[in-house]
């Protein structure tokens, strides 16, 4: 069975009002969509972008914008905090293996950063169809992978 985030339970949700900081970086990627859903573009072909996020202790990964149908799973483990477009801050504990699936219809799309909370580093794959309802959006060089 296929789960998503919404079959996951968070530690903690909160409406409060981001940080000044956060608030500003949100709206800078409002501007200008980041495609970037991890740190490293590992592999991409006409199908699928491969994609790994490693974020030691107290690090983060800015905001950024799905729009293509993906799949993410917890290699480590770990906790993480994000903040969420609709406004929200919410935190979770994550299980190695653990895999969710999301899915965009035209349009649809999700923004939230990822700052790992807890005590270890923290890796997840998530892995892009290229072909989805939504045209894949465009993705700097620097963030690919040497070859």
């Amino acid at each position: 069975m296929a789960l998503t985030m919404l079959d996951k339970t968070t530690d903690r949700s909160d409406s409060s009002a981001w940080p000044s900081a956060v608030a500003a970086e949100f709206e800078r990627e409002r501007q200008n969509n980041n495609g970037c859903v991890g740190t490293t573009l590992l592999s991409e072909n006409e199908k699928v972008r491969a994609w790994i996020i490693r974020l030691a202790p107290g690090e983060r990964i800015g905001f950024h914008r799905h729009v293509l149908d993906y799949f993410w799973t917890s290699v480590s483990g770990g906790h993480g905090r994000q903040h969420v477009h609709d406004g929200t801050t919410v935190e979770y504990t994550y299980r190695p293996g653990e895999t969710r699936h999301e899915t965009y219809g035209p349009g649809q799309y999700k923004v939230h950063d990822l700052e790992n909370i807890g005590d270890k580093d923290m890796v997840f794959m998530t892995i892009e169809f290229v072909n989805s309802a939504n045209k894949p959006l465009a993705i700097p060089d620097k963030v690919r992978a040497a070859a």
